[in-house]
């Protein structure tokens, strides 16, 4: 970001001879310069473009100086640079690098009506904040709130930017699902405190494809993991199949969703399920001589032992027929580790064994695209009063995702950073110091000599200009 400060000397130590003094006086300097890679995604995808028809804007467009578009790139550029909070604007909207990537004419902001807005060339917190707080019912005769999302339209959105994404259309696809914890601190609607987690927070729907993603849905704590899990599902799939009718779609998730509404829909709509089972007394019973063979296995071996059971179960309540059941029995130091999926996937197709350490034990990377919005990308900043402005805070935060896994998908495979989550991508190639200059005909950013990536940031433009046939104008 631009450095604005007192001008002030530091003394610091002397290095033999010489004085170390330093002084806030650079000129136009922003340290995430690396994000123009971010501009070149958005040019070749039109990601926040996309996003932005999924606004209605009631405000008189002759008399605005930011366009929907330009305030929506505003909030997802900087949560996917690291700054999360609404208050970093009054100092961020005078960011030249930052007007550059919203699409400002003049970075500067010389531009400005107001004589007291001159040199800010970007929206401040109060209009930004408006953005996030429209009521539903807004029109062009409110006061201030005049800027209304179209729920349905954003959900399509991520959809719809999932499938652009594949030039070939896959033979099967596997949707992960989750539930997790948003903590909560103040007194926000929907709020109750959950028992499991032990605070007051929220519980959102997560659902993935690979790296995709594909749904984030924000409910109050007080409901089962999976509620309106099969609503979403249905909806997705549905979305999918006009463009790949031919698809097969396995859904992936733990124990939270082995309900019998979900696993009946699937059933009925020719998609199959791996979920896990939670286990119980009867279960256990089922696979006792298992235990008893892994518990052998691992006094002889001392090492952690497996055997897995493949058979049929059906719940004495809630299941309406028997389900194929994978019971694996483990024995470790700490002792017996039982563990059940129930699944749609017959016998035939795959065994017990490969079903349960190749196909339901890889959900675990959708943890960990769950703990990049939260931890660094702020998918937890739920910190309005209401579900309806949170909710487009976790949209927020989920486009600045999509926008990051792009530039990893796209840009930086075959590099050493094709598999780095989103903070890496952010601390080692997008945080680089730069100066800029504006002219009348050039903006130019003269970047750190001193960079160690240099050679990562050129192949990850090279590989962007040619994924989206855009004109290469580097030097190796």
């Amino acid at each position: 970001m631009e450095t604005v400060c007192q001008q002030m000397l530091f003394d610091f130590q002397e290095l033999g001879k010489r004085k170390v003094v330093a002084e806030f006086n650079g000129g136009t300097i922003s340290t995430d310069s690396g994000a123009l890679l971010l501009r070149e995604v958005e040019r070749g995808r039109d990601i926040l473009k996309q996003f932005s028809n999924c606004f209605i804007d009631y405000r008189d467009q002759d008399e605005i100086e930011h366009t929907l578009k330009e305030l929506i790139s505003q909030r997802v550029y900087e949560i996917a640079l690291g700054y999360e909070d609404l208050n970093d604007h009054d100092k961020l909207r005078a960011n030249p690098l930052l007007a550059v990537l919203c699409g400002k004419t003049d970075p500067s902001g010389q531009d400005r009506r107001c004589e007291r807005d001159k040199g800010k060339a970007l929206a401040g917190k109060s209009t930004l904040n408006r953005l996030e707080l429209t009521p539903p019912d807004a029109t062009e005769k409110s006061r201030y709130k005049k800027i209304v999302y179209q729920e349905e339209n954003i959900k399509s959105f991520f959809i719809d930017t999932f499938l652009d994404s594949h030039k070939e259309k896959p033979k099967q696809i596997i949707l992960d699902l989750d539930a997790t914890d948003d903590p909560l601190h103040g007194k926000q609607e929907g709020r109750f405190f959950h028992g499991y987690y032990g605070c007051y927070c929220y519980l959102p729907l997560y659902i993935f494809c690979g790296k995709h993603l594909l749904c984030t849905k924000l409910r109050p704590s007080d409901i089962d993991a999976s509620e309106g899990s099969k609503e979403e599902v249905e909806r997705i799939v549905k979305h999918i199949r006009k463009e790949w009718p031919e698809v097969k779609v396995i859904l992936r998730a733990d124990s939270g969703f082995a309900r019998e509404d979900l696993m009946r829909w699937c059933e009925t709509n020719s998609v199959d399920y791996i979920f896990g089972l939670a286990k119980n007394a009867r279960l256990k019973k089922i696979i006792e001589n298992e235990l008893k063979e892994a518990r052998e296995g691992y006094e002889q071996t001392k090492n952690a032992f497996r055997v897995y059971k493949d058979f049929t179960y059906r719940t004495l309540d809630s299941w309406s027929k028997e389900r194929r059941v994978i019971g694996k029995a483990e024995h470790l130091t700490k002792g017996a580790n039982p563990r059940f999926v129930v699944t749609s996937l017959k016998e035939d197709k795959i065994d017990a064994r490969s079903l349960y350490e190749n196909e339901y034990c890889a959900r675990g990377e959708m943890e960990n695209r769950i703990k990049e919005q939260q931890l660094y990308l702020f998918a937890d900043k739920t910190s309005s009063e209401t579900m309806r402005a949170n909710q487009l805070r976790l949209w927020f935060s989920s486009v600045a995702y999509v926008l990051l896994n792009e530039l990893r998908r796209v840009g930086l495979r075959s590099t050493e950073f094709a598999k780095a989550q989103c903070h890496t991508i952010r601390n080692k190639l997008l945080k680089i110091g730069g100066q800029i200059r504006i002219s009348v005909r050039r903006i130019s950013f003269s970047l750190a000599n001193g960079y160690p990536y240099q050679k990562i940031f050129y192949q990850a433009y090279v590989n962007l200009r040619k994924a989206y046939q855009l004109s290469c104008y580097a030097e190796g």
